[in-house]
């Protein structure tokens, strides 16, 4: 291990020393912020199962678990990838207006409910994948299906 020179890119420490075999390989999503936001309800629909399992992984490893939850990790990085897939086979035009709205208002959900009730139509027609808030209070219409948004600009819904 000593022999191994560390590579530095920019202060930041690439670590070379390739993973052990028996953790699978997967292929990082490459997405940023505003496709992942547009996306993150479905990816929390479909994955639910993966992302608990890593999820009780992590607590059993007292905050550490690295490597030991690399395996979890690995299969809830797969499942979001194959929302996004999914997403982009069956609504990118929808999903790109979606993102790129979050991406041109700083991330704010409520300034682009119009592309968002058009993404969460195409996505529930084609996927079966539907957008619950979790802990939304059961006897109020859920803020992303309000017709009025109190914060967003005038003429946005």
């Amino acid at each position: 291990m000593a022999a191994r020179q560390p590579r530095f890119n920019q202060q930041v420490l690439i670590d070379t020393t390739p993973l052990p075999d028996d953790i699978p390989k997967v292929k990082e999503i490459g997405a940023s912020s505003a496709p992942l936001m547009s996306a993150s309800f479905f990816i929390g629909a479909r994955c639910k199962p993966y992302n608990d399992d890593y999820m009780v992984c992590k607590t059993e490893a007292n905050g550490k678990g690295e490597l030991e939850c690399m395996k979890e990790g690995r299969k809830v990085t797969r499942c979001a990838a194959s929302v996004l897939e999914d997403i982009n086979k069956y609504c990118l035009e929808d999903f790109r207006k979606h993102w790129q709205c979050l991406d041109n208002n700083n991330q704010q959900l409520w300034q682009c409910r119009s592309a968002e009730r058009s993404l969460n139509k195409c996505v529930f027609d084609n996927l079966k994948l539907e957008k619950v808030i979790p802990g939304a209070p059961e006897n109020e219409v859920p803020v992303h299906l309000r017709k009025r948004q109190i914060f967003a600009h005038p003429g946005r819904h």
